[in-house]
């Protein structure tokens, strides 16, 4: 059951690459993306996934340090995962510059945590009440996944020439 439930959280195992485990785990959120790319509705799906991952795993976000004996442990990467898939939402699906700016948007965001991601990785380490451990893994990921959603958007609008726009999906 312990390797049913690494493997959940490590995202096939990415999660337990030796180097930066949260950079190669978010590349199981670069595959979702890239597979969902082609479904009607892609935004819809991406949430969706990104909704059922956190259901999936919130609860073993005390299991996962447990087994790694120590907070947030790199193994969980779920997180990345989910807060990629809400980076890459919206309408239409990527193309492949899409899914690389992406990917650099939501790493530089997941790293310098603007607030209130540190805030809500710290409230949701309670273990009590509402909060699970699992929480205060998820929730900062989200919330840099909603900046990095903001960020692509605007980059899709502003930064390119009208021209350009379709490079961005």
């Amino acid at each position: 059951m312990d390797r049913l439930k690494l493997a959940l959280v490590s995202c096939g195992f990415l999660g337990c690459s030796p180097i930066v485990p949260g950079t190669v785990g978010t590349l199981g959120g670069v595959l979702f993306a890239w597979l969902l790319r082609g479904q009607a509705h892609y935004w819809a799906w991406c949430l969706a996934l990104a909704f059922l991952l956190y259901v999936l795993t919130r609860g073993l976000g005390e299991w996962a340090e447990n087994y790694r004996g120590k907070k947030d442990p790199g193994i969980f990467v779920q997180d990345e995962v989910i807060g990629y898939l809400i980076t890459i939402a919206w309408t239409g699906g990527p193309t492949t510059l899409t899914l690389i700016v992406a990917f650099f948007v939501f790493r530089v965001l997941d790293i310098i945590k603007p607030p209130p991601c540190r805030w809500l990785e710290k409230v949701g380490k309670g273990n009590t009440g509402f909060w699970r451990s699992g929480d205060g893994i998820l929730l900062d990921d989200v919330m840099a996944g909603v900046y990095g959603l903001v960020i692509m958007a605007l980059l899709r609008t502003y930064a390119l020439t009208p021209g350009d726009w379709t490079l961005l999906g």
